[in-house]
């Protein structure tokens, strides 16, 4: 996907963003309708990091007072982007510890789904998670990764991210949870993914780089973490290695139907 139909806001010389009512509008019916979606589904680090933010309710959220706890908590900020970023600019960001942020909300009539990632999606699916620092780890060691791949190693990176930060579960003491930034920002993902309709399988970094995976439709598989610091673990581990095993083994065959024409 090359264009979009959004726009991202330009600061004024101060710095400060202005969105019109409608838009904070928006912002206050998605944060109330999914954090009643949450306790209970989300992981226990996610909620602490929605505690440590204390997002508003009734506005959307100026950049600098998310990055005045991501840089307390982790050393991490958040970058102001267009709607859409070159796959460069993305993993230059991330290894900077920066996240990147477009700033630009969803039309009422895209309130349950868009295909771009706005700023909803950005700072309430991701930025909680980021206050942790082993999420904030291998965040950072996937950004310096990508970084440094070839356009085809990034391809497999990308289905990494997108089966962890994206669309990951994990199991905690209190039961399966979710910690994916995809999910936490879905109300149908978050009550689906959780149900006994997809697949849930192991999480298993090799595995997932060979799961192809369409951005359009509810996931048919998750892989499930066994605790959040196994993501931790995989920052020290040899992850390009497993890219490259990825790459000569190939893709297992699609668990969805081919995209309509």
């Amino acid at each position: 996907m090359n264009t979009t139909p959004y726009v991202a806001r330009e600061p004024d010389a101060h710095g400060h963003i202005h969105y019109p009512d409608a838009e904070h509008a928006v912002w206050q019916t998605l944060i109330e309708r999914q954090l009643k979606l949450l306790d209970g589904r989300a992981c226990p680090e996610y909620l602490a990091g929605i505690e440590q933010l204390d997002l508003p309710r009734e506005r959307i959220p100026q950049l600098g007072e998310i990055n005045r706890v991501l840089q307390a908590a982790t050393g991490w900020q958040v970058a102001r982007v267009p709607a859409l970023i070159p796959f460069q600019t993305f993993f230059e960001l991330l290894a900077s510890k920066r996240f990147p942020v477009a700033t630009f909300i969803r039309t009422p009539e895209e309130l349950d789904y868009l295909q771009e990632p706005d700023i909803f999606h950005e700072i309430f699916g991701h930025c909680p998670l980021l206050t942790n620092p082993w999420f904030a780890e291998f965040t950072h060691t996937y950004g310096q990764l990508g970084l440094a791949a070839s356009k085809e190693e990034r391809v497999y990176l990308a289905r990494l991210y997108w089966m962890t930060i994206e669309f990951g579960l994990v199991d905690t003491p209190e039961g399966r949870r979710i910690y994916g930034g995809g999910i936490l920002s879905s109300p149908k993902e978050t009550l689906y993914s959780l149900s006994a309709e997809p697949e849930h399988q192991p999480f298993d970094p090799l595995e997932a780089m060979r799961t192809p995976y369409r951005i359009d439709i509810l996931q048919p598989l998750y892989f499930v973490l066994p605790d959040l610091h196994r993501l931790f673990e995989l920052a020290q581990q040899d992850i390009m290695a497993l890219v490259h095993q990825a790459m000569r083994l190939g893709l297992h065959q699609p668990k969805f139907p081919p995209k309509a024409a």
